[in-house]
């Protein structure tokens, strides 16, 4: 009796198996996705809550702590031009087309943003949103409305100082531990095109971007909204904290074939905080940025054929009379490869190697000339105004 009731047990186990495998190979052959999602589904939980935690749904938060230190500027400029009016006789109109009138006067504005970086009222913004202007108004985020004087001005970085006489103004947090990478999200928040304070959302497309726009140029890449009016404005990250300053839009026609062209979309540039920062300080401080300066031009080394990525080093393309470079006999066509023993990347790392010296301060260059080594030691000076170095 014993024995057969083992038996009855044992069979029902192995029919339980049977239609056990029989429903799982069925299961794998029609249904595999249904499959995939039981197998996972233990594991996949702890891994969907646990992004689920990372990807924040709003970032209301991010904006409410760095809008109040985003401004508008406005650019007041007084344009003075002759009208011309036409000639209301036909016949003579033919010949003398308009005749000149008195000189008028005309206010014309330009719109632009503006961040906050100290609460007793120094503002950074883009050189090109006020170049020219002869008044400045900004707009604070609390409605009221300030006359801003200009502390200085660096057209190398495009960048400019302003000073508000207020007090107690939401300075504007800085991103100082980590440098932005490509694919983090960022907020652009500015006032494109007049609307008023607009935040745009995207992430960091790319870094160290060069447009040659200007002699310094590191810009971090977006496809967060920048349009006219958002020069000058706030790149901030997921936390509220500045990393960069809205500046340019790339806007060349694209080729797509066939003779037509389509302007590109979501390519916008930023300069880094950390240059924005650099600039800020030394205007506040001296009135202007204090550069070092070699007193050469340089471009970067072509392709050799058949080689992959960029060649390190640059060459020399003209050495500017009386400079230290021209002192210490730099010549065209020189190959410039290490400064101070470090290797030089390209043009851009010379330029910003050399701009981070004191003037007076003794450097080396390594090089080729002619596939022959040398090196030099000259000391370099301040770098003179973009209009005297040809820049």
């Amino acid at each position: 009796m014993q024995s057969r009731r083992y038996h009855d047990i044992a069979v029902f186990v192995m029919r339980s198996v049977v239609v056990g495998l029989a429903a799982a190979f069925v299961l794998s052959v029609f249904a595999p996705r249904l499959v995939e999602r039981l197998r996972g589904s233990g594991a996949t939980s702890g891994a969907e809550s646990a992004y689920a935690g990372r990807g924040p749904v709003s970032y209301a938060e991010a904006v409410g702590h760095a809008s109040p230190s985003v401004v508008n500027i406005y650019a007041n400029r007084i344009t003075t031009l002759r009208r011309a009016y036409p000639v209301p006789d036909p016949i003579n109109q033919r010949l003398l087309g308009y005749v000149t009138g008195p000189l008028i006067q005309r206010r014309d504005q330009s719109l632009g943003s503006g961040v906050i970086f100290s609460a007793d009222g120094y503002v950074l913004t883009n050189n090109h949103v006020i170049t020219g202007a002869d008044d400045i108004q900004v707009l604070l985020d609390d409605g009221r409305v300030a006359q801003a004087q200009v502390t200085g001005t660096d057209a190398e970085t495009d960048l400019a100082v302003l000073k508000i006489d207020a007090k107690g103004l939401p300075a504007i947090d800085i991103a100082e531990n980590t440098a932005p990478t490509v694919g983090d999200v960022v907020l652009a928040i500015g006032n494109p095109a007049g609307f008023g304070k607009t935040v745009t959302m995207g992430i960091v497309s790319a870094t160290g971007r060069q447009l040659n726009l200007s002699a310094y140029e590191d810009f971090i890449q977006t496809d967060a909204a920048i349009n006219a009016g958002n020069s000058g404005g706030a790149l901030i990250n997921a936390l509220g904290e500045l990393i960069g300053i809205n500046t340019a839009v790339y806007n060349k026609p694209i080729s797509t074939g066939l003779g037509r062209a389509q302007m590109p979309e979501g390519i916008g540039f930023a300069i880094p905080v950390t240059t924005a920062k650099t600039v800020l300080d030394q205007i506040i401080k001296h009135g202007h940025v204090i550069r070092g300066w070699i007193g050469a031009e340089y471009t970067d080394v072509p392709p050799a054929a058949g080689a992959t990525g960029r060649q390190p080093g640059v060459v020399v393309m003209r050495v500017l009379p009386e400079s230290p470079a021209a002192q210490a006999s730099l010549q065209p066509g020189d190959l410039l490869l290490k400064l101070d023993g470090v290797a030089i990347a390209d043009q851009g790392d010379l330029l910003t190697r050399e701009a981070a010296f004191a003037p007076g301060t003794k450097v080396r260059l390594e090089g080729l000339r002619g596939n022959v080594p040398f090196a030099v030691d000259l000391v370099l000076v301040q770098r003179p105004a973009p209009s005297t170095t040809g820049a």
